[in-house]
């Protein structure tokens, strides 16, 4: 991303599948900027492939905010409430013709790509990754009852890095290629991180979870970092405090 003055931001994709992001978010954005309370990402422009660029890119509105890292929440409990409202938000949302959430689908089709990545972790013991905690969630997850409602609008990738804080509240949400229809569990990644304990309650009284979308929502999370640490070698210190209630 490039900072263009001082209130916008181009962003031109590294890699092919970085393209299809831009071009979801530009079919989608304008439709979803006015239904959550949160500001989200407003396309100010879209470029096209030119000069050896092979790629479309994309002109945003730059949003003020850092990442909702553990040390920015000076105001965890009504961050909590702010993350549930925009949850909510995105629930309530009856656009037509929605991809499928990136995460929104069931966790048994994660099954598999899940026990791989905790496998291979067990063999990295500088880690400290708490493999055995890691396994027994995903299983607990895999014999929790599937969601069996109506697919729910995501924005299916609620992490900190797309989440930004001001003054401890919460001030957008950023990124969204992942969205779409799936499991409402998918959205409650926030719970475990960035959230601590007290206000993971407010979070999950806020929005009403019953104990097996609770326990799909630990799993999916408990299976992003597990995968995340895979793929990045290592995880943050977070990850191994991740499969708490």
């Amino acid at each position: 991303m490039y900072r263009l003055g001082d209130d916008m931001v181009v962003r031109p994709p590294l890699v092919r599948g970085g393209a299809e992001d831009v071009s979801m978010e530009q079919g989608w954005l304008p439709h979803l900027a006015p239904r959550p309370p949160t500001r989200i990402p407003d396309v100010l422009g879209a470029g096209e492939p030119a000069h050896g660029y092979p790629w479309p890119w994309s002109v945003y509105r730059w949003l003020v905010g850092e990442h909702s890292e553990a040390r920015a929440l000076s105001e965890p409990m009504p961050l909590a409430e702010d993350l549930a409202a925009f949850v909510v938000a995105m629930r309530n949302i009856t656009l037509p013709a929605a991809p499928k959430a990136h995460r929104g689908g069931p966790v048994a089709s994660l099954d598999a790509e899940t026990r791989a990545a905790i496998k291979e972790l067990r063999g990295i013991p500088q880690e400290d990754v708490d493999c055995d905690a890691a396994a027994a969630v995903w299983d607990e997850t895999l014999r929790a009852p599937g969601w069996d409602g109506p697919p729910v609008w995501l924005r299916a990738d609620l992490l900190p890095a797309n989440v930004l804080v001001d003054g401890g509240r919460l001030a957008s949400v950023i990124d969204f290629w992942c969205v779409g229809r799936g499991d409402p569990a998918c959205d409650l990644f926030p719970a475990w991180n960035p959230l601590p304990r007290d206000a993971r309650d407010v979070f999950r009284e806020a929005l009403a979870v019953d104990d097996a979308t609770w326990i799909r929502g630990r799993g999916g999370r408990c299976r992003g970092r597990s995968s995340r640490c895979r793929t990045t070698g290592g995880p943050t210190p977070r990850w191994r405090t991740a499969p708490g209630r």
